[in-house]
């Protein structure tokens, strides 16, 4: 009887697995169609794709009254606000996936001994908007730290020549 038990779950999960592949493929058709459009200073309005990517710029009426280091600002902030509301309105697309896909079982709930890799993926630190060499972007990314840390990690001397990764004893 435990056998069927275990079956009847594997079942049940597998379903549950192939229904999340159906609503990933309709997301899929949805975000593709995704745009957002931000208008500054009532002259400059950019149109950004589901990617981010810019697919419109436009000027109003009035555009010449800016200055070209006032339009280029205008330009950047639409685009960013653009791309930030897309990202926003993908999020929003994928919120009942990921509730969803949190109710299932983790690899490590049904394989004893399995690691929950989940817990293990590193945060991704945030990417600056800052404009480059400017001060704001060099504190930022002087506060990103280069290099993972690990823990556990056994370290062993080297063989043959270096002991290298190109070394030919791997």
């Amino acid at each position: 009887m435990p056998n069927e038990r275990a079956k009847a779950e594997m079942h049940a999960v597998l379903e549950e697995v192939q229904e999340q592949m159906r609503q990933v493929a309709r997301i899929q058709q949805e975000r593709v169609q995704l745009t957002a459009s931000v208008t500054v200073r009532k002259r400059v309005t950019v149109t950004v794709n589901a990617d981010g990517t810019v697919i419109e710029t436009k000027f109003g009426s009035g555009i010449a009254d800016l200055s070209y280091a006032e339009i280029a600002r205008a330009v950047t902030e639409a685009a960013q606000g653009a791309s930030a509301e897309v990202a926003r309105k993908g999020a929003e697309l994928m919120q009942p996936f990921q509730e969803r896909r949190s109710r299932l079982p983790k690899l490590s709930d049904l394989v004893e001994g399995m690691p929950d890799f989940g817990a293990m993926m590193p945060a991704a630190p945030p990417v600056s908007t800052a404009p480059l060499n400017s001060a704001e972007r060099v504190a930022e990314l002087e506060n990103v730290s280069g290099a993972p840390e690990f823990e556990d990690v056994e370290v062993r001397p080297g063989r043959g020549r270096d002991g290298g990764v190109t070394d030919s004893g791997w």
